[in-house]
């Protein structure tokens, strides 16, 4: 699995996506001048306290994810204030396609298992486009643990939303190490935003 932050949002008036934030939040607030003596960080602090988070919509952060199953990628686009450019496979042929194995297939046996049917499917794939079959049909073979890339793109309300969801211990375990990564990335990024749920979930401090 590979995630990459490939952007960050802000304004042309601001190169710190959070004072992009601050500003949102104190328009609302009209508080530009009877709360100026405290700082973005205390302010957006503030905002979270109160529950006020439209301000955090004004920001968006791209990733770049990789290596996932299709299995992931189906949770990821259940959330759907976001917008994803994925890999296709109407377009993209498959007959080698990688694979993710969960760590339960552990052990001789299990391995054998799955890693024998990975490599039928791919078997079955290449007959059926070699019959003649377009790319677009024999992709119906493919199994969930198929490996994808997507461009993922979330405002930063959504993606403290999207981190409580899928950081939280009953999250299946691949969207979690992913939500992990992308968390990891926009913390050192901007870390007033989201300083609370890395603190809940990875630690008090970025490693």
């Amino acid at each position: 699995m590979e995630v990459r932050l490939i952007g960050f949002t802000s304004g042309l008036d601001f190169e710190d996506p959070e004072k992009l934030v601050e500003f949102a939040g104190r328009v609302c607030r009209h508080s530009q001048n009877n709360m100026a003596g405290d700082s973005h960080r205390e302010f957006i602090g503030k905002l979270k306290q109160w529950g006020h988070l439209s301000p955090l919509e004004h920001v968006s952060a791209t990733f770049f994810i990789s290596g996932i199953s299709r299995a992931c990628s189906h949770q990821l686009v259940r959330h759907r204030l976001a917008s994803y450019s994925q890999q296709s496979q109407r377009y993209v042929a498959e007959s080698s396609f990688e694979y993710v194995t969960p760590p339960s297939v552990n052990g001789k046996e299990k391995e054998k298992i799955f890693n024998e049917t990975m490599e039928i499917i791919k078997n079955q794939y290449r007959r059926l486009v070699d019959a003649g079959v377009p790319q677009e049909d024999a992709r119906y073979l493919l199994p969930n643990a198929c490996a994808t890339a997507i461009v993922v793109t979330m405002n930063a309300r959504e993606l403290r939303h999207f981190f409580k969801l899928r950081l939280h211990p009953s999250a299946q375990w691949e969207i979690r190490e992913m939500a992990k990564s992308m968390l990891s990335l926009v913390q050192e990024r901007t870390p007033t935003l989201f300083e609370d749920i890395y603190a809940k979930y990875l630690g008090d401090h970025p490693s």
